[in-house]
């Protein structure tokens, strides 16, 4: 149990990676492993399974904040233990599925600039008069979709509630009819970095959660409650948004949320339970 807890077994993070789906398929791990389906099981190499559920959460860029109305989920598997752990993406590809949460407020209270064009001003007019100023932001992952990812993992310092328990490289997908499908706040290629603790980080402090293992096994290890936090990375200014009058509706973007934003002014904020699975009890369960 020992090993389990500081060899790496609490992989917390459930909190998020990406392999893919073309590679190999799903699993079909039985009873209390049913989670772990997209376990990267095909590669010999990875020691546990991992599966989180944050049914609580937000992520402020700015000077908005998005609460999670929908369960955010993270899946894959990973090898190694401490700050040796390389973090693999699910099965399916999907180690962070899309889970749009909705913006509060949307574009409610938002004119149009009167240096844009008198055409693209009628044409947000019309959309705010019409209410469809509703406005989605998705939490997802930047760069590589396949292989070992982007994302750093120190289990002993997710423990010890100190340090950068998850490195996460992310980007902030907004989208509406204004918007279009393209606004993003960070990208692959330069990802906003959120280093989560289980300490503190500004103004938050984190949790390590509560432990429960599946006893006598102890080849499952669930972490109730556990809080990831950070305070303190910098968010970029929007790009993209609006389709080909990126050039207009960027600077809009970027005034109403107050990007780009210093250290201090964003925070992230990750809560639910976390549960880490022994790789060869998975595939054993099949």
């Amino acid at each position: 149990m020992k090993k389990l807890i500081t060899g790496g077994a609490l992989c917390i993070l459930g909190a998020l990676v990406l392999a893919s789906a073309a590679l190999a398929a799903s699993h079909n791990p039985k009873g209390e492993y049913a989670e772990f389906t997209e376990c990267p099981l095909s590669r010999a190499t990875i020691t546990d399974c991992v599966y989180s559920l944050s049914d609580s959460g937000s992520f402020t860029i700015g000077s908005k904040t998005v609460r999670f109305k929908s369960p955010v989920t993270l899946q894959g598997g990973y090898e190694g233990s401490g700050s040796q752990v390389r973090f693999f993406g699910a099965e399916n590809g999907e180690t962070l599925p899309r889970t749009p949460q909705p913006v509060s407020g949307g574009l409610d209270g938002v004119t149009a600039p009167t240096w844009w064009p008198q055409f693209l001003q009628k044409s947000f007019e019309a959309e705010i008069t019409s209410g469809d100023t509703a406005v989605t932001a998705t939490l997802e992952l930047a760069g590589p979709s396949e292989g070992p990812t982007g994302i750093k993992l120190n289990t002993e310092k997710l423990t010890f509630q100190e340090g950068t328990a998850l490195g996460l490289p992310v980007k902030f997908h907004l989208e509406s009819p204004m918007l279009g499908s393209n606004c993003y706040i960070g990208s692959d290629k330069d990802p906003v970095q959120i280093n989560f603790t289980t300490g503190s980080s500004g103004e938050l402090k984190g949790s390590a959660g509560e432990f429960k293992f599946n006893e006598p096994l102890d080849t499952v290890i669930t972490i109730a409650d556990a809080k990831l936090v950070n305070n303190v990375f910098t968010a970029p200014a929007a790009e993209g948004c609006g389709g080909i009058y990126s050039f207009l509706v960027d600077p809009l973007v970027n005034s109403v949320l107050g990007l780009p934003a210093a250290p201090g002014k964003s925070s992230a904020i990750l809560e639910g339970t976390l549960k880490d699975a022994r790789s060869g009890a998975v595939a054993a369960s099949e």
